[in-house]
């Protein structure tokens, strides 16, 4: 295997040499579009849970088409990595279908879910990447970790260390992951779940302080890194790093594609092709142990958006027909804290995600920008997917009540300025750590309205 990787590697040195420009355009753009044309592949923006096996069988398979077309360019070399149709195949019968994250007590079971699935997905709680000042890391990391619903928990990341920016690269960056891996220690331990499985090493930005906090102190083997790649199709030297630095140390690596639905790609079917094409060539380029689904709608950036609601239930479906993996589905709603919508975008994209066979991850409130998220949208989220599972909830009566909810939320995705909320000192009381009354009033309110659209909710 790691001969393998190693020699898939040199690739980048080796490989056509592409300018990026020529890459976006005559790469992405031409063979995407060209291949959504060829396999009929269309979207219902009004049935954005579609129980259709041959469209999800079509998406698969022009995925597949494309990235052995066109392979990853690393944008480190300026040279493109080609792969076989054979690699590509062995990478999918090779994915995890089960995968042990944490430790002790506190341990859970990753599986590979399929729609409809009796099993509730796991929920994987926090901000990730969220720029975060540091005396609201430690309490923000445990509003959501008190919550009875969070099998495993990220974070944001540092925006200062002891005051100073963190510079990317520089020994700021390594001072910055340190710090934050000690308060993830800190807020498990003060929590009682010291043995929960984390994704971490937010706070670098470049493979640095990525590699140094790979040490049982601080990133476990049973915890988890992001080994990304970027839109659209590309890799660069830092992430072939930061996936090399598994072997061995037992690090799982999650792959991360933050397609745009709308950009190079097009619209939410092209944009499903190459996030799917990304998760393909992870498995082999990034080592992948899951994979991370993050589209980015082009306009409100918000995963709340209809294309991103449906890219996700098509990708979930898709690899659960034909390549099981474990998919976890990102939730960056457009509102943050103190606000209805938040409430309602989150349960929207719960239960997309829920009946369509990916387990969650969030929520990354006001688009994952400003500190605005709180554990109290988190236990939304696990109490809705907990409630669609024990009913049986199928894709169609989910797609009802998620275009019941968009109209609730969905003006928001493009007002101007967005609907940031509060931040989360606003919304928790900081010596208890409950939210303040009118925070938990809300979200009563909320969640007595999603019991009328015919939720079981506790309570």
């Amino acid at each position: 295997m790691i001969r393998n990787f190693l020699e898939i590697c040199e690739r980048s040195h080796h490989g056509p040499i592409v300018k990026k420009a020529d890459w976006d355009l005559k790469t992405v753009v031409k063979n995407t579009s060209r291949l959504v044309r060829e396999f009929g592949l269309a979207w219902d923006r009004n049935n954005l849970t579609p129980v259709d096996d041959g469209l999800c069988d079509r998406v698969f398979q022009a995925a597949k088409t494309l990235i052995v077309e066109t392979g990853i360019y690393n944008m480190s070399t300026e040279r493109v990595i080609h792969l076989s149709e054979a690699e590509i195949e062995a990478g999918l019968s090779n994915m995890k279908q089960s995968l042990v994250m944490g430790e002790g007590r506190d341990a859970v079971i990753l599986v590979a879910r399929k729609p409809e699935d009796d099993r509730r997905p796991l929920i994987w709680a926090g901000n990730p990447g969220c720029p975060t000042p540091e005396h609201l890391f430690l309490p923000t990391v445990k509003s959501w970790l008190q919550e009875h619903v969070v099998d495993l928990i990220t974070c944001g990341s540092l925006a200062t260390v002891d005051g100073f920016p963190v510079r990317s690269g520089e020994p700021s960056e390594v001072m910055a992951v340190k710090k934050e891996l000690n308060l993830l220690r800190q807020a498990r331990l003060e929590t009682g779940r010291p043995g929960i499985g984390m994704l971490a090493a937010e706070s670098s930005v470049s493979e640095v302080g990525d590699l140094c906090v790979a040490h049982p102190d601080y990133l476990r083997p049973c915890d988890s890194h992001l080994v990304a790649l970027f839109n659209e199709l590309i890799v660069d030297r830092g992430n072939l790093v930061r996936a090399a630095s598994s072997v061995e140390y037992g690090l799982r690596n999650a792959s991360l594609a933050c397609t745009m639905v709308g950009g190079l790609a097009g619209d939410a079917p092209g944009a499903t092709v190459v996030i799917m094409a990304s998760m393909m060539a992870a498995n082999i380029i990034g080592l992948a142990d899951y994979h991370l689904c993050h589209p980015i709608h082009i306009t409100s950036v918000a995963t709340g958006a209809r294309g991103c609601l449906w890219l996700q239930s098509v990708c979930c479906q898709a690899f659960a027909r034909n390549a099981p993996a474990i998919i976890v589905c990102d939730v960056y709603p457009k509102s943050g804290g103190l606000t209805r919508e938040l409430l309602y975008e989150v349960a929207a994209s719960a239960l997309a995600i829920t009946v369509s066979g990916g387990h969650i991850e969030g929520a990354g409130s006001a688009d994952g920008r400003l500190p605005h998220g709180t554990g109290l949208e988190v236990r939304l989220m696990g109490e809705v997917s907990r409630a669609a599972t024990k009913m049986g909830l199928t894709r169609q009566a989910a797609n009802k009540m998620i275009q019941a909810l968009l109209e609730k939320y969905e003006p928001v995705l493009t007002a101007p300025g967005g609907n940031p909320g509060q931040a989360f000192d606003q919304c928790y009381d900081l010596a208890t750590l409950r939210p303040k009354p009118e925070w938990q009033a809300m979200y009563d309110e909320v969640a007595g309205e999603l019991k009328a659209l015919g939720l079981p909710l506790p309570g």
